[in-house]
Parts: structure tokens; sequence; C-alpha cells
């Protein structure tokens, strides 16, 4: 999503610190009065909070705040997952949507207010809709009903005339299953911060905790339904027409060019007929157009390996000339060159990079830490600067947007999912405005009599040689997994900074002020840690530096993933064999850990 790094609101921070703090170790908290009910609660009332009219459990406030996913709300809403109820319920999608609203309406300074909303294809977002406005209702604001639509166009809805909304929500839960679901918020800076999202959380969990009935209010003014994803695709057909400005059909720069599309049943399949159609594309043989909440062919994600699979076989079915893959809400998008070669995670970036560094040599380009380090050369080779930062969208997009500020030419800001932005772009994640940097790319290139295709631009990038992903579950109460997650990895930067794992030392990137694994921000404005991480780069006596090792703490779950990359053969699994015996054993702390994967990979090099 855009960047948005704006300091909090005073009035909105000032209306946070005037409540109790809370306290896992308290039953009982008091608040301002929120309504004239009283929760009956097990447990005394005792005069310290007689002036108050209510009084709050911390499990029904846990409830909302554990719906927080960094700058994103998520939760399953359908049942249907073994072992998870749902709990993104209608009341608490409206409690934290009337929590928005007011946010948004402290942050302006002004009572009137106009949101819009819009949501993918999932089967609860029908009744979570009615749940939005509702709240967006009891809070004041007027509610504007975009339908279908993608996250990135949610945030245009606030700067594309005639809309101009002061706020925007989109609701997808982007590629997880379809019992999940999730609201992403936007104002016209940007997403909001994880630190934002926190606060809204605090007060919804609040406003849940304090209503008696669990039941979602209904509706009393109907939304405003608009028509914003017209708008939005002309926005992107114009930017392709102009920056082609092909010699001989202007309005129809894709001409000739055949174009397959997978939009995974989610919403991206607007892209083929509203945008390429019209642009004079062959679409025929694209895939999955129709939106479907159930997403009944594969999961919609670049990342997604059959997603990738029937994509490359529809390109070399059709002989086409590219393929895109994009994920549910559209905010990340992947390729296919014209021989079939899928492009995303670092190939993706590095194409990216060749692209914005042909228009802008000499930028930054920032990364999250789990990039090859081939790729930093790639960059480096023609004349880019490659800052690695925290893994998390919201991470890198934000860093981008810092060092512009301080003076550090950054047009490209990527993480290895395929989330990517652009300065020229609002500084926003939108996987539809990067295909459409590749088409343009493409044409010209064909245009200037080159018939290699998008894949000829990173036919020098260097893949690692190995590469694994491990996950290890924290054993402990959910409520208690994030506190033992950051234990366990500072412990890991312990280690390493004392000396106790031979060959290993914690990477920084001097360059973009950041230190101690791309994790602490040495510069005057520093952003809150969302979520705790380290890199470590790996060394020995014969071989130098052949890997390195990034650990860090899940957002979406109580686990730790453990990201390893080697440019010799079995490299992996003896980095992985040092942390199991070293670290995780030599500690102690594999005892809070399910560390299975890492056993399993260190025995047998595999999964």
């Amino acid at each position: 999503m855009a960047s948005n790094v704006s300091s909090k609101p005073k009035l909105f921070s000032s209306y946070l610190s005037s409540k109790t703090r809370l306290n896992p170790n308290n039953t009982f908290i008091a608040l301002p009065t929120f309504s004239s009910n009283k929760v009956r609660l097990r447990g005394e009332y005792n005069s310290a909070t007689a002036r108050y009219s209510e009084v709050v459990v911390d499990e029904e406030i846990d409830k909302i705040r554990r719906l927080q996913n960094g700058s994103d709300v998520r939760g399953v809403a359908v049942e249907g997952e073994k072992g998870r109820p749902v709990d993104l319920t209608p009341p608490a999608v409206e409690a934290i949507a009337e929590s928005f609203g007011e946010w948004v309406r402290n942050e302006l300074g002004r009572e009137a207010v106009r949101v819009s909303l819009g949501k993918d294809p999932r089967i609860s977002g029908g009744a979570l809709s009615v749940a939005v406005f509702a709240g967006l209702g009891r809070a004041g604001c007027v509610g504007y009903d975009m339908g279908l639509a993608t996250t990135p166009a949610c945030f245009m809805s606030t700067v594309l005339p005639p809309f101009l909304f002061d706020a925007s929500i989109m609701m997808t839960a982007s590629h997880l299953p379809y019992t999940r679901n999730g609201l992403k918020f936007f104002t016209k800076k940007g997403g909001l911060t994880s630190s934002e999202v926190e606060e809204i959380c605090e007060i919804a969990g609040r406003k849940y905790a304090n209503r008696q009935a669990k039941v979602s209010t209904a509706l009393r003014v109907r939304p405003t339904s608009v028509d914003l994803m017209s708008a939005y695709s002309n926005h992107l057909r114009d930017i392709i027409k102009q920056r082609v400005n092909h010699p001989s059909h202007f309005d129809s720069p894709l001409q000739g060019f055949q174009i397959i599309v997978n939009a995974g049943n989610g919403s991206g399949g607007f892209f083929t007929w509203d945008v390429l159609d019209r642009l004079g594309a062959d679409t025929f043989g694209s895939l999955h157009l129709n939106p479907d909440g159930m997403f009944p062919n594969h999961i919609p994600n670049p990342e997604d390996k059959t997603a990738m699979a029937l994509t490359r076989a529809a390109v070399l079915q059709t002989k086409a000339d590219l393929g895109i893959v994009f994920d549910t809400d559209v905010d990340r998008s992947g390729v296919v060159d014209k021989d079939g070669n899928p492009i995303n995670g670092d190939k993706l970036i590095a194409l990216m990079s060749a692209i914005v560094l042909k228009e802008h040599p000499g930028t930054t380009v920032v990364t999250d830490a789990r990039t090859s380090l081939a790729l930093t050369r790639f960059i480096t080779d023609r004349g880019g600067r490659h800052c690695l930062y925290r893994v998390g969208y919201r991470n890198v997009i934000d860093k981008g947007a810092q060092l512009n500020r301080d003076g550090v030419e950054a047009h490209l800001m990527m993480e290895t999912s395929g989330h990517g932005a652009l300065k020229e772009n609002y500084f926003l994640d939108d996987g539809a405005y990067m295909v459409v940097k590749i088409i343009i790319e493409m044409v010209r290139m064909k245009l200037q009599g080159s018939e290699e295709g998008i894949g000829s631009l990173i036919k020098d990038l260097e893949e690692p040689l190995e590469s694994v992903e491990l996950r290890m579950d924290v054993l402990s109460e959910p409520r208690f997994a994030k506190a033992k997650a950051v234990e366990i990895i500072e412990e890991f930067k312990i280690y390493i900074g004392e000396g106790r794992l031979e060959g290993w030392e914690l990477d920084s990137c001097g360059d973009c002020w950041v230190s101690d694994g791309c994790l602490v921000d040495s510069n005057e404005a520093a952003f809150a840690i969302d979520a705790h991480m380290y890199r470590a780069k790996v060394c020995s006596g014969d071989e130098g530096e052949y890997g390195w090792i990034h650990v860090r703490q899940s957002i979406h779950n109580p686990n730790i993933a453990v990201n390893i990359q080697s440019t010799i053969r079995g490299g992996c699994q003896s980095i992985t064999t040092t942390l199991r015996d070293k670290f995780l054993v030599g500690s102690g702390l594999d005892k809070f850990l399910d560390i299975s994967q890492i056993d399993k990979f260190a025995s047998k090099g595999e999964l």
C-alpha cells in the first residue's frame, strides 16, 4: 500500500493515553463511558473503578487485538478450518470500522468524512461489508460502496477525481484461503502503519467488549454505489498510451501482442477486458478471470507453483508474448516471459530494477533482507545501490519513502513476495501498475527492433545454488507467543554478537543508516519495530562468505521463519545444523519450539 509515515494525530493519541493501560496479568481494566450499559463480569467490582460506567475483561479486548496483522486486520470469517474458530465476525468488523472512522475524523479534524469500501470476491464479503458500513455510520462517516475492487484501486479512490474520498477500506485476505478475510486501511497519505492500526484495534477492542449484544447493527443509511474501477482502468490505459506513444496506432499500442492473464478468480480480471483488450492486445487463452470467492482452481498468488505452471503452459501453448499472474486483490503480480520462464521473487525485483535503472541511473533499490547476494551484484553492476531492510512490504516501502525525504533517491521498493512500489506512483504497491511498467518496456523493445522479450533483461542474473525456508512453531498460548518469539530472536542476536556461532556475523546496510542485521534504524526518524528479525552472513575459512541466514518473527502466525541461502552445495544443511546444535539446543530454547522442520532438514538436507 502507499507509504504513510506521518506522525500520529495528537488528539487520537491523547485519547488513547487517557485510558488505563492494559496488563496481561490484570483481570479488569477501567474505561471512560462508551454507553450507558454495564457489562457484568466474573470477579468483584471494587471502588477504584466506581467512577467508570464499564469494566472490561482483557480476553474480550484480546479477540480484537489478535486480528491485527501488521498494518492489516485478518481473521477467519467462514467456518471450514480445523481448529480455527471464526473470529472475524460482523460485530468485530463493525467495531473496527467504527474506530477507523473516528480515527479519520480525528486525523482530519472535521466532522464530514467520506469513506469508500472495496472488496475481493470472498464469500464472506457481503455480510462483512454491511458491518463495515454500519460501523462507519456509527462513527458519523458517509460510506461509498465500490463493490468488487482491488487494493490499489481503493487507495486511488482517495486521489483520483472526481472521487477524492477522505479514506478507504479494502476487504481482502490476499492469497489466504476462502475462509479468511481482512481489512486494509488508506487515507490520502497512504496506508496506515502497524502502530496506527494497533491504536484502532485497541479502541475497537474496548467498543467490542463493552457491547452486551455481540450482534452487528443493521444499516441505517445505505451506502452510495460508485464505479471506481472504470476510472482506475482508464487511468492505467492512459499511462500505457502516453508512455509508449506508438508512432502508428497511439490508441491501440498493444496491437500485435498476445498477453495471457491469470487472475486466479480474484479481482484481477478487469485488467484483461478493461485495460489490455481496449488497448488492442489479444488475450485469448487467459485463465480464471471470473471472480469466485471459493478460488476453485488455485490460490491466487504469484508465488504459487500451480498458478505459475498453468500460466507458463498457456503462454507456451498460445505462443504469447507475456503471461501475468495476479494475487487476489492485485497488490502483487508475477510474470512469465515468452519462453515460459516464470519471473517472480528475486527475478521480478531484478526485472523491475533493470527497467527503473534505465529511467533513473544510480537510484537506490530497497528490498527486504531475504534477497540473494546475486541480486545485489545485478543491481550494482547496473550502477544502482541496493538497500536491504526488514521483511514486510510496509517496512520496505516506508523505508524507501524515508530515504527520499532524507535526500537519498530511491525509485523502487520491492519485497520478494511480489509487493512492489514506485516513487512515481504514490509509493503504492500496485501489481497492475508493475505489470504496466513491464508491458511498456516490452513494447518499447519491440519498437526498437528487439525480438528477445523482457526475459532478456535478466539473463545474467545468477540464481543461488541453494535456498530454503523453514518454520518453527512457538509452543505457547497464542497471547504469549509473540513475546516468546521476540525473546528467542533476541537471544539469537546475542549468540552471534558474542561470537558463539563461529563464522556468523550480523549483516547490515550502512548506506541506509541501518544496523544490527537490517533491523534497527540509527538515523533520527527511526520506525517502530513491528516484527523482530536478524540476518547474519555465514563464512568459513575455506569458502569465505558463502551464504546467509535470516530469522524473523512471523506477524501472521505464532511461529519463527528461517530463510537460508548458500552458494555452495550442502551449505544450507550445514547452516541449519549449526543453528540447531549450537544455538537452539545449546541455549535450551528448543524446549519452547517445534523444531521438527529444522531437525528433518539438518538430518536429510530436504523437507
